[in-house]
C-alpha cells in the first residue's frame, strides 16, 4: 500500500523513531535524518521494486546505497518498518554489540544494508559498480543512491561523476540531499558548492530538481520522472531541496542539530509535533 495517507503516517512514525533512537543513547544525527524522512518513505514504500526477503546479490530488484551514512537513524527506521528486521531492534541503536551502529556496517549481516559507510564520498563509486554489475547480469532493475550536499566537497565524488557519464551508466539515479547545511555551518560558508545543476550537467548527467523535498507527492512525481529518464545513455541526478530537521520546529533551518541529541524536554516537544501513527517500538 502506498497511498498518500499511509505514506504520511509512515513518515510521522519514522520521525518519532529518529528522535527516540538518538535521545536514548544521547548520540546520533537527527537533523539530516528528519530532513530525509519523506524521501526514504517514498523510496521504500512506493518507488523501488523490492523482492521479499534480502540477499546481497540483489539480482532482480532495485538497489539502494546510502553514502552519507551518519543519517542511519532514518535508514534503520525505514528498513525495519519495511520488514527487513524487527522494529523492536531499533531500541539497540548505537549500543555495544548492536547491529545498528552509528554508520551502517555489513559485517553483522543486517538485512537491507549493502555497504558500510564511514568516510564520506565513497557511496557513488559503490553504486556505479552495482549499476554496471546489473548491466553485465542483464538485470533491468535500477540502482538508487543518496548523498549529502556537503559530502560533495569530497573529491572522490567528482571522479565517480565523471566516470558514470563516460561509461553511460544510465541505470543509476543519484539523489542529493540539498539542504545547504553541514556539521560546521552552511555549505555556502564552509565551502560553496556553486551551481550544482550546472556542474552535473557539465559532467554530462541528466539533472532534475525536486524543489519541495519534504513533500511526499512532490517526491513521488520527481522520482517517477527520474526513473523515466533512465536507459537513455546518461546517469540521472536528482537535486532534492530539503530542510534539515524538518518536522520538528526547533531543529529546522539550522546545522545545530546535525549531530546533537535532544534532551528529555526537547524529545517530548518533538514527539508532540509528531503523533504516534504506526506504534512506537
Amino acid at each position: 500500500m502506498s497511498n498518500t495517507q499511509h505514506l504520511q503516517d509512515f513518515t510521522t512514525q519514522v520521525r518519532r523513531d529518529i528522535l527516540r533512537m538518538v535521545h536514548a543513547v544521547n548520540s546520533g544525527h537527527p537533523g539530516g535524518s528528519l530532513g530525509c524522512a519523506e524521501f526514504f518513505t517514498v523510496l521504500y514504500q512506493h518507488q523501488m521494486q523490492r523482492k521479499a526477503g534480502f540477499d546481497m546479490n540483489g539480482i532482480g530488484e532495485d538497489l539502494f546505497f546510502l553514502s552519507n551514512g551518519h543519517i542511519s537513524p532514518v535508514f534503520y527506521s525505514v528498513l525495519a518498518r519495511s520488514g527487513y528486521f524487527p522494529v523492536s531492534e531499533l531500541a539497540t541503536f548505537r549500543k555495544l554489540n548492536s547491529r545498528l551502529q552509528g554508520h551502517p556496517t555489513t559485517h553483522e549481516g543486517l538485512p537491507g544494508i549493502r555497504m558500510a559507510s564511514g568516510s564520506l564520498g565513497q557511496g557513488l563509486s559503490v553504486a556505479i559498480g552495482a549499476a554496471q554489475a546489473k548491466k553485465l547480469n542483464g538485470d533491468q532493475h535500477l540502482v538508487y543512491s543518496l548523498h549529502g550536499d556537503g559530502e560533495l566537497q569530497e573529491g572522490q565524488n567528482w571522479e565517480a561523476i565523471m566516470y558514470a557519464s563516460a561509461k553511460k551508466v544510465d541505470n543509476l539515479i543519484a539523489t542529493i540531499d540539498y539542504n545547504g547545511q553541514q556539521i560546521d555551518g552552511s555549505t555556502d560558508d564552509v565551502l560553496s558548492l556553486g551551481n550544482l545543476k550546472a556542474k552535473f550537467e557539465a559532467f554530462d548527467w541528466d539533472v532534475l530538481e525536486i524543489t519541495e523535498g519534504n513533500n511526499i507527492e512532490a517526491i513521488k512525481v520527481g522520482l517517477a520522472e527520474a526513473k523515466s529518464r533512465t536507459g537513455k545513455g546518461k546517469p540521472v541526478c536528482v537535486l532534492m531541496h530539503t530542510v534539515m530537521g524538518n518536522g520538528v520546529d526547533f531543529m529546522m533551518h539550522t546545522h545545530a542539530w546535525h549531530g546533537k541529541a535532544p534532551n528529555d524536554e526537547q524529545l517530548a516537544n518533538g514527539l508532540a509535533q509528531n503523533k504516534e501513527t504506526l506504534g512506537d517500538y
